[in-house]
């Protein structure tokens, strides 16, 4: 599978408003130049995807500077209230009986949550795995299509010649 991250000069859209208009510009220059429609969708469909997958390296990191900053946040909170509550909770002299069985219930809740994230990391790998080797079939399958497509029309075309 080809690398998601490429450069921006790898790319083949415009990078600005300038350079738009600098692109109409020259297509207006040289109105004997001959194009096709699908010369027009494919250039113009590449150039968008082009730049869409420009972008998924920018908003994943987005997103995950997003996300750990809600993580450092809670945090940050529980140790706040660690400070603040210790000296209450110290002073109450609760059992320590109590605290140790609070203790374990509370270590037997974290290990099911850890390894409720394991589980949810592993079935997201496989999820993304399935859903990849799904387009891998579909490509091979288009381009099967596409290949008989091409014959098609290219033996519409070959009856018309005769005819023309």
């Amino acid at each position: 599978m080809a690398s998601i991250v490429q450069k921006p000069s790898d790319l083949d859209f415009p990078e600005s408003s300038q350079d738009i208009a600098q692109t109409k510009k020259s297509s207006k220059k040289s109105p004997q130049t001959k194009i096709s429609v699908c010369d027009v969708m494919k250039n113009n469909t590449s150039s968008i995807i082009k730049k869409m997958e420009f972008q998924v390296p920018a908003y994943l990191q987005q997103y995950t500077d997003l996300y750990t900053a809600y993580l450092h946040s809670f945090d940050q909170i529980f140790g706040t209230c660690y400070i603040a509550e210790k000296e209450f909770f110290d002073k109450l002299e609760i059992d320590q009986n109590t605290l140790k069985s609070f203790d374990n219930c509370s270590k037997t809740f974290r290990d099911v949550i850890s390894s409720q994230i394991d589980t949810s990391t592993q079935f997201l790998n496989t999820y993304v795995k399935m859903r990849i080797s799904t387009i891998d079939s579909f490509d091979r399958y288009a381009q099967v299509m596409m290949r008989i497509y091409a014959n098609m029309l290219s033996q519409f075309n070959s009856t018309f010649e005769d005819k023309w």
